[in-house]
């Protein structure tokens, strides 16, 4: 048997070749395969026989040439032979992979077209897979015939320069005819050819000289934001250093929006900047010396209730007005007369001793007493200025309409509303008058109609004569 061919002296005159090669190329501009590029490849290897075909392991030497329809899949076609010789010289192969005359020396030379898949195209290193058929070729033939061949394997591309790379390849040439498998493992080099590259190239940013920021003023105020104390002034409203809309009587409200400019310094100003006028008789809280003048009511200067007679009595509360000058009058602004003995006679029948339904009626959930009832109201100021001693109650009552708690609210405070009257009107001692909402805790009527709902919301007076 001939000693077997080693691939180590191959090896050692490719390796510095590669190395230098490596070494001197530039890096690669796109280290990638492109699409619609043509690649060759010569090649060199080892190939390792199946062992039943008593052949010598040989080395291997060939070349490719592929096309690339995406930087993913090609195709390529390859070309290989090997000089080989049998371990015996007397060695037939039969059916199952042996020579079937004596012979020396075996030839075999593959040609195969082969679909390849690389999976890091845009990578320096391209790993990929390959596969194909062909047909294989010995001398002398396997019995009489060439051999049809499928071949697959694995293998890498290491590129040093934008068309220029490395190749390594493992992969089996299986014989199909006999299933016999052919092992090689194969080193060279590629040169790519055109294509166009999947890699859009790296603009080069030139750089751009800047203009200087300019100070922002964002509401246009003359203010630049970053002294604007008040962002966002609208256009063409006057503003002070801070960027602040002006307000020339220190008020709270800028001069945009103060409809009375010009206010006192010190004096409450609604929003519209403004003086209070709390009781809207048109004077100013701060110049009204008559605060809580009721609605309504004509004032004068001071915001004090007109009384033209100037008896003391105000026009709106006057009975008796145009009163000549230097006359005493009562609460009423009428001259004072002796009481006459049949009004207090009927006074006292009305309202001492038992409770006097007052004909007095109020809005529905309303407290406030209408002009209208005045007179009914005097009537009762005259007993209390007939009866100076006189003391009693006004007490409130309503139908049932509505929650008990509201009912005896709403009583309470109609009851209060009359006891007010009477002392601020006729100046009535507060003392001499208690007040007491009972709600409907004490109809006189009944509630079912409403005739006696009305009769139930009343005021009644209840009074003693000592």
């Amino acid at each position: 048997m001939r000693k077997g061919f080693s691939i180590a002296p191959i090896m050692k005159k490719i390796a510095p070749v590669l190395l230098v090669s490596a070494i001197l190329l530039p890096a690669p501009a796109r280290a990638e395969i492109k699409a619609g590029s043509v690649e060759l490849n010569p090649f060199a290897g080892y190939n390792f026989f199946e062992k039943r075909q008593n052949l010598e392991n040989r080395p291997v030497f060939g070349g490719r040439i592929g096309y690339n329809f995406t930087n993913h899949f090609g195709v390529e076609g390859a070309g290989e032979f090997i000089n080989s010789q049998v371990d015996h010289k007397e060695t037939t192969f039969s059916r199952e992979g042996q020579f079937t005359s004596p012979i020396n020396g075996v030839k075999l030379t593959t040609y195969h077209l082969d679909a390849i898949y690389h999976f890091n195209p845009e990578g320096r290193f391209n790993p990929f897979i390959v596969g194909g058929y062909g047909a294989a070729h010995y001398s002398p033939k396997i019995n009489n015939k060439n051999l049809s061949m499928v071949d697959f394997g694995v293998g890498a591309k290491y590129w040093l320069a934008e068309n220029f790379a490395l190749r390594a390849d493992v992969r089996d040439n299986m014989i199909l005819d006999e299933t016999i498998h052919n092992i090689q493992a194969t080193v060279g080099v590629v040169v790519a050819l055109g294509g166009k590259s999947a890699v859009a190239p790296v603009p080069v940013e030139q750089p751009v000289a800047q203009p200087l920021a300019q100070p922002v003023d964002s509401d246009g105020d003359g203010v630049i934001d970053a002294l604007d104390k008040c962002p966002g002034t609208p256009a063409g409203v006057a503003v002070d250093k801070d960027g602040c809309p002006l307000d020339s009587d220190r008020d709270g409200v800028a001069d945009y929006l103060d409809k009375c400019p010009g206010t006192p310094a010190g004096v409450a100003v609604d929003k519209n900047g403004c003086p209070l006028d709390s009781d809207f008789d048109s004077v100013p809280d701060y110049l009204d010396k008559c605060p809580g003048t009721p609605a309504g009511v004509k004032v004068d200067q001071n915001g004090c209730p007109l009384d033209t007679d100037h008896d003391g009595v105000p026009d709106y509360l006057d009975r008796c007005p145009g009163t000549p000058a230097g006359v005493k009058v009562d609460t009423t602004g009428c001259p004072e007369v002796v009481v006459n003995v049949q009004k207090k006679a009927a006074a006292a029948k009305r309202f001492c001793s038992k409770p006097a339904v007052l004909a007095i009626n109020f809005d529905t959930n309303k407290t406030i007493i209408k002009p209208k009832y005045n007179d009914e109201l005097l009537t009762v100021g005259d007993f209390l200025r007939y009866f100076p001693k006189a003391k009693g109650e006004i007490s409130g009552h309503t139908d049932t309409v509505g929650s008990k708690a509201h009912n005896l609210t709403l009583s309470q405070g109609r009851a209060d509303s009359v006891k007010k009257y009477l002392v601020d009107t006729f100046g009535v001692d507060a003392a001499r008058i208690d007040t007491k909402g009972y709600g409907f805790s004490k109809p006189v009527a009944t509630n079912k109609s409403a005739a006696g709902r009305a009769k139930n919301r009343r005021i009644e007076a209840n009074f003693t004569c000592e």
